[in-house]
């Protein structure tokens, strides 16, 4: 029988086991609530981008740059930075990057918006590699302390991390909400709403004058909402930079491999035949948050209820999607991963074709409301079951599987942003719905194999038990 090899937990150098419990939770809270402030400014503003910098795609293209920044980053950058700062500093760096984005949203141009999005495309990916590190340690030197299962605090810590995490999209969107908040109400006579949802297509808009019903906002409004996410970033770095304890993370005391070693270990990974049956299913996950995000939001939200509509609709998603995410360590349990895939494929397919049929306007206020939710339900599913299967899968080899994760999850993000402004939105559900039934026949097969795998083994467990 396999044993689970025993992972030696640095001591952070604390004589009293309480004082150190005690600061182990206070780091928790400190990285949670920092990521909390940070993505509270950055996820809404995101959510706005289609919208308060739609002409020419500015907004769209500078989401694009930044993942496509992401992809390089995610291979070369991570394990140079954080073996040279830390984990603590390369957080508080990393965040003060994504601070010069919101920042050049006071002067949205080609010149602001595309290096900032460059340098936190860079950011990103050393960012959530030393939160992932850091909640590791800190989570196994808890279990150590403590004398509980170490995958179980593990665990537990995360799931505290995201519950945190995850209200940023209520906060932010509430935000931004009440800000852009119109004085007057929009003169519904004047836009055609046949040209919103499915039908929109960017070529047809911008020949109808009639239907710019988002970048009216008064420019203070968007000072305003721009110097309020930036103090919320820069508070993010300030609770890091001051409050946050050093520790040494598992795996520091090794040899530095070079910038080129997840790179190398990444491209190797693809040799194993699930890792490349699993790659249309991750850029689906990227390519149908790109579609909320930078779609649904735009020509169905902005496009029929107007710019400050938006956060209200995305508190939605970010409600469901938080809740459930919560809850599917519970559920999966009870259902098994495959139910809970399927189910998703199912829930996101009627979606599509619900969005494809529906005429939106502004008196059906609530069906925004209803999709924005079932949206995030199934993004819920999507992104806690595919990590979790990524986990499964390669369980002796994740820092690989994961840099193919986030490879794929972003080359879906830059696809679906980059196509943003060629095609009608009919067209970019249709591709969606194509890549889904692609991505879950693929992953089915997956399941397929290792079910084989798993019936093979006890066959020669149960051959093996008649011969002794």
């Amino acid at each position: 029988m396999e044993t689970k090899e025993e992972v030696k937990v640095p001591d952070v150098g604390f004589t009293d086991a309480k004082v150190e419990k005690r600061h182990i939770i206070k780091n928790l809270l400190i990285v949670s609530f920092g990521f909390l402030f940070l993505f509270t400014a950055f996820q809404s503003l995101s959510n706005l981008q289609s919208s308060l910098n739609k002409v020419d795609g500015l907004g769209v293209v500078s989401l694009s740059v930044i993942y496509g920044a992401l992809i390089v980053s995610c291979m070369f950058v991570p394990p140079f930075v954080i073996d040279r700062l830390g984990c603590k500093w390369t957080i508080a760096c990393s965040m003060l990057c994504y601070c010069t984005y919101i920042a050049a949203n006071y002067y949205a141009t080609w010149a602001t918006m595309i290096p900032t999005s460059i340098i936190l495309g860079f950011a990103a990916a050393p960012l959530w590699s030393a939160k992932c590190s850091y909640l590791t340690t800190s989570g196994l030197r808890y279990a150590a302390l403590t004398g509980q299962d170490g995958d179980a605090v593990v665990t537990r810590f995360f799931g505290i991390f995201f519950l945190i995490f995850q209200s940023g999209q209520i906060w932010g969107n509430l935000i931004s909400s009440l800000v852009l908040q119109p004085k007057d109400e929009r003169n519904s006579s004047l836009i055609d709403f046949s040209l919103c949802g499915a039908n929109d297509c960017r070529v047809e808009i911008a020949k109808n004058s009639t239907n710019k019903t988002t970048t009216d906002t008064v420019d203070d409004k968007i000072i305003t909402l721009m110097s309020i996410y930036l103090a919320v970033g820069i508070m993010a770095v300030i609770l890091i930079a001051l409050l946050l304890d050093k520790i040494t993370v598992l795996g520091s005391e090794k040899k530095d491999k070079g910038v080129f070693s997840l790179f190398i270990a990444t491209m190797k990974h693809l040799k194993d035949k699930r890792m490349r049956l699993l790659i249309p299913l991750t850029i689906y996950s990227g390519l149908e948050q790109g579609f909320v995000f930078g779609d649904f939001t735009r020509s169905y939200v902005t496009c029929t209820l107007g710019v400050e509509k938006v956060g209200y609709v995305m508190i939605c998603f970010g409600v469901s999607d938080a809740i459930l995410s919560f809850s599917l360590g519970k559920l999966s349990q009870y259902t098994g991963r495959l139910i809970l895939m399927f189910s998703g494929a199912a829930l996101n397919f009627g979606l599509m074709i619900g969005l494809l049929l529906w005429k939106p306007h502004p008196d059906q206020t609530v069906v925004f409301f209803i999709a924005a939710a079932l949206w995030g339900l199934a993004d819920a599913l999507w992104q806690t079951q595919v990590n979790a299967f990524y986990g499964y899968l390669f369980p002796t080899n994740q820092e690989p599987a994961f840099s193919n994760y986030r490879l794929w999850e972003s080359l879906g993000f830059v696809i679906a942003f980059a196509y943003s402004d060629y095609l009608c939105v009919s067209a970019k559900l249709y591709i969606l719905l194509a890549m889904l039934v692609v991505a879950i026949s693929l992953y089915g097969v997956i399941e397929f194999m290792e079910h084989k795998k798993k019936k093979d083994y006890s066959v020669s467990m149960e051959e093996l038990e008649k011969r002794t």
